[in-house]
């Protein structure tokens, strides 16, 4: 029998377990051992049976165990101790404090700042505004689907453990991301539980009557969308989520917040109308009932976010500020992040869907809709002016951007170079700051044991938080035994946990129990195990291992070094291609002759990736270059001792070492044209490298160096000296080296210096009429731009040799520069001398710019001369350029206009000379 009504029935706690609940609602517990050790002592079985979640666990628990836990005086001072330890974690001064009072240095391992831009004492933001689509805090909130979300995640934590005063803003969705089993023909099937939000770590934020607090967006033909306000609290970080499952919604409106990336178009613009503009709305109320200070900075963490500086840019109109002052002011203090490596990842709109609700009676009043169209369209060569691009509206309204990684801040100048005409790619105004995670949640117990008894509790928490190379370096003397046995018992536990979902798997799939008796021999503790787990796009191919499947299952049934594999993965519920891949591997993997050495894991979420990254040796990634943009997995993996075995992508290309990990090499030229040929070649690449060097270095149990060791599984067996020097001391170079650099606290750091301080400046030398006044001074200098012309370059110095194209190292060249301005006066503008060596078209590479001043007044033509010296600092073919950029001190970069005047085909007969 079906109930026709579901509520929640909350626990009574004892007055002295009243903490309890407090400890329950701040998710600091998702990566707070001791608070997580609490709850479980209360009811190991009920901990295990609620997921690890502290609010189901005190939903189940008798009020006999309560009373009983509420006279144990040693529970009861445990309780003390981890609440004391929160109310220190939640009011004590942290990084940020410490940093915005100069009392730091800005760095834990005390690096100068080295960063342009970086802040200095009290110009940090009083607050930042952080929005994105999911957000991975803990299995128990389930508002993630991949990479994006885990990511966000540890934003949120990492600023909580620095102290940033970060406000996180996304959609509470009430089917989160989708549950994955298999059917017995191993297809991906989707199942979407919904989810009670009393029943999880969250509160209501209500108004001072006690009533729920919401926001309202404007939708065509008078209808509205409300949505409430739900409250996480991430340590000392407040995660506001808006769900328009509310009675006041008609059913359309109340199905907005229904799935994470489910429906149509119309859908999805309509999250993330609600994600932008009620995000803000949210900003502000939650800022208005707690006395919370106001951001000064919104980061828009990929292009779902972007309405939100259209919101404020509606604030600011409101009170009279005009649209190209209002989006100056915007523009000032927003970071927008984009992780999207291709086109095609990015969320488009068509105009007129976004016409209908930005129109007369829609969002936005006071906002005309052809400026917010304005903002998307793609107006640059190749782009379609008949879509609304998110990304585009995003970096158009952000006066700072960044990729996730040194490569793919490359790839994303690339690939948005044409929003900028006039700049090579490498100009574009787009930067990188590396992600990094959150090492509390994704770093076992027995790691961070390992570590603490080595230089102590204190000192390791700050390794993992805040960072410190010179914290880490203590990992190298730890005892080759130490770490050997710490690393089997992860594998251990890893078998079991796989051998477990497994058999659940499989009993999904229809099968009896009396068929599964093989599980209990699925995976071997002391074998080399290789884990592959993330989404299943096409680009990350999950199924490049099988290109070769006789190979693959030598190297699996390998006698003397054998291999296991543990794969996991969501394909997207659309993504029917992902669903055969997922299919092919299961159907691998369901093979009697392999199935004890390779699985697949449904259901890949936060709970079995902390047991996945930990027990593995080593960690596979093999997408196609330059399409992962980070790939944050091998960074967990690696803080776990786990070695990275990796196409050379995302942040592995900028931090690989072969002290370390492997590169898989990748085909270039004529071969990576042929994608059949390209993965036979990449495949093959990858089967050499686990059978030549990853399994005879896992198996070489000699003593350090391999000297007098026996390979094999049999020297495994032995005791003594039997132990893998040389791949330990590979997993030492790991933490070592790469400890320091993954952690999201670095991330953080990075990004409150390089981008937030930045921000927070230009957004407060902004004021109304600063700009207004810069909204006028653009306008005049694009209005004026075509008069601006270079139309004479010589050299006048004498012998360097330039004029027979050679010239000395150390000399200088003495340039003179005619430029007509027309109405522009020498302020506006900036002159340059651009040099570099020069390939064979005459291309500049590695280009360094030179300024060039005014020598007196504009001749009679109005012509003005500019000077200066070029120095030539390099040897081999050499070149330059000159050219004129507008300048104003409140611009963020040269670039920010996109307007850059060159010289012309007659000034060109005199200026490029070639040194070589």
């Amino acid at each position: 029998m079906k109930a026709i009504r579901r509520f929640t029935v909350r626990p009574v706690l004892p007055e002295p377990l009243g903490p309890l609940s407090d400890l329950a609602r701040n998710l600091r517990w998702s990566w707070h051992t001791p608070t997580r050790e609490l709850f479980e002592a209360i009811d190991p079985e009920g901990w295990q049976a609620a997921g690890a979640d502290p609010v189901r666990l005190l939903g189940t628990v008798s009020a006999a165990r309560l009373a009983e836990l509420a006279g144990d005086r040693a529970f009861l001072d445990r309780l003390t101790s981890v609440t004391a330890d929160l109310d220190a974690y939640l009011h004590g001064e942290r990084w940020y404090q410490q940093r915005d009072t100069g009392q730091g240095d800005g760095h834990a391992d005390g690096h100068a700042d080295v960063e342009q831009g970086a802040a200095g004492a009290g110009e940090l933001p009083a607050a930042i505004a952080y929005f994105s689509p999911e957000f991975g805090i803990t299995a128990a909130l389930p508002q993630y689907s991949g990479g994006l979300g885990i990511l966000a995640g540890d934003h949120l934590k990492a600023a909580s453990d620095l102290g940033v005063p970060l406000i996180g803003v996304g959609l509470l969705y009430r089917h989160g991301y989708f549950r994955q089993s298999l059917s017995r023909d191993g297809w991906q099937q989707e199942q979407y539980p919904v989810l009670d939000p009393h029943e999880l770590p969250l509160t209501q934020l209500r108004e001072s009557d006690g009533t729920p607090a919401h926001v309202e967006l404007a939708l065509p033909g008078g209808r509205a969308l409300r949505a409430r306000i739900w409250q996480a609290q991430v340590g000392r970080v407040p995660l506001l989520m808006l769900d328009s499952d509310v009675e006041e919604n008609g059913h359309t409106e109340r199905e907005v917040t229904d799935r994470l990336y489910g429906g149509g178009s119309e859908h999805r613009l309509l999250q993330e109308m609600l994600l932008g503009i009620g995000g803000v709305r949210a900003v502000r109320t939650y800022c208005r009932l707690t006395g919370h200070p106001a951001p000064e900075v919104f980061h828009t963490n990929e292009g779902h976010a972007g309405f939100l500086g259209l919101e404020r840019i509606r604030e600011l109109a409101a009170d009279g500020t005009g649209f190209e002052a209002a989006l100056e002011a915007v523009r000032a203090g927003t970071v927008f992040t984009t992780h999207t490596p291709v086109p095609a990842g990015i969320d488009r709109f068509d105009r007129a869907l976004v016409a209908h609700h930005f129109g007369a009676d829609g969002e936005l009043p006071g906002v005309e809709a052809e400026r917010v169209l304005g903002l998307g369209t793609e107006t640059y060569q190749g782009g379609d002016p008949q879509v609304f691009n998110m990304a585009v509206m995003g970096l158009r309204l952000a006066g700072r951007a960044n990729g996730v990684s040194t490569l793919h801040g490359q790839v994303s100048r690339e690939m948005f170079a044409g929003l900028w005409p006039g700049f090579d790619a490498e100009e574009v105004p787009i930067t990188s700051v590396t992600n990094g995670v959150h090492a509390l949640t994704w770093v076992a117990p027995e790691v961070v044991a390992l570590g603490a008894r080595q230089i102590g509790e204190a000192r390791a928490e700050q390794a993992l938080t805040v960072g410190g190379p010179g914290r880490w370096e203590s990992v190298a003397d730890i005892p080759d035994a130490d770490v050997w046995q710490v690393r089997r018992t992860l594998r251990a536990r890893l078998v079991d946990e796989v051998r477990e979902r497994l058999r659940a798997s499989w009993r999904q799939r229809g099968a009896a129990a009396a068929e599964l008796g093989w599980i209990d021999g699925v995976l071997d503790p002391d074998v080399l195990t290789i884990g592959f787990a993330r989404r299943v796009p096409s680009y990350k191919r999950l199924t490049l291992m099988l290109r070769d499947p006789a190979r693959l299952t030598r190297l699996l049934l390998d006698e003397e070094r054998p291999v296991q594999i543990v794969v996991a993965g969501k394909a997207h519920p659309a993504d029917d291609g992902g669903k055969r891949l997922i299919q092919e591997l299961v159907h691998f993997a369901d093979d009697p002759r392999v199935r004890h050495r390779i699985v697949f894991l449904p259901d890949y979420g936060m709970g079995m990736a902390q047991k996945l990254y930990p027990g593995c040796d080593v960690w596979l990634n093999n997408p196609l270059r330059p399409l992962e943009a980070c790939g944050t997995s091998g960074m967990k993996a690696a803080l776990n001792g786990c070695l990275n075995l990796s196409v050379l992508d995302g942040w592995w290309d900028e931090w690989y070492e072969p002290d370390f990990g492997w590169a898989i090499p990748t085909a270039d030229g004529s071969a990576a044209a042929d994608e059949n040929r390209r993965d036979d070649l990449e495949a093959n690449a990858l089967y050499e490298l686990i059978e030549n060097r990853v399994a005879p270095r896992f198996y070489d149990r000699g003593l350090r160096g391999g000297g007098g060791g026996r390979g094999g599984r049999a020297a495994a067996a032995e005791g003594g000296d039997g132990l893998p020097g040389r791949w330990i001391e590979m997993v030492r170079r790991t933490l070592v080296t790469l400890g320091p650099k993954v952690l999201a606290g670095r991330m953080v750091r990075e990004y409150v210096e390089r981008l937030y301080a930045p921000a927070a400046h230009a957004h407060r030398a902004l004021g109304t009429k600063a700009a207004a006044d810069l909204a006028a001074w653009k306008y005049r200098v694009r209005t004026l731009w075509p008069h601006v012309s270079v139309d004479h370059v010589e050299t006048v110095s004498a012998g360097t040799g330039a004029s027979c194209g050679t010239a000395q190292l150390g000399s200088a060249l003495a340039l003179r520069v005619g430029v007509a301005l027309g109405e522009l006066r020498p302020e506006d503008v900036e002159v340059q001398a651009v040099a570099g060596r020069v390939d064979s078209d005459d291309a500049i590479a590695d280009a360094q710019t030179f300024p060039l001043k005014p020598s007196g007044g504009p001749d009679a033509e109005g012509r003005w001369v500019y000077e200066g010296p070029l120095s030539l600092d390099r040897t081999g073919p050499y070149g330059y350029t000159v050219r004129v950029l507008p300048s104003h001190v409140l611009l963020a970069n040269g670039a920010d206009l996109g307007l850059v005047a060159l010289p012309t085909e007659a000034a060109g007969e005199h200026a490029g000379v070639l040194m070589r």
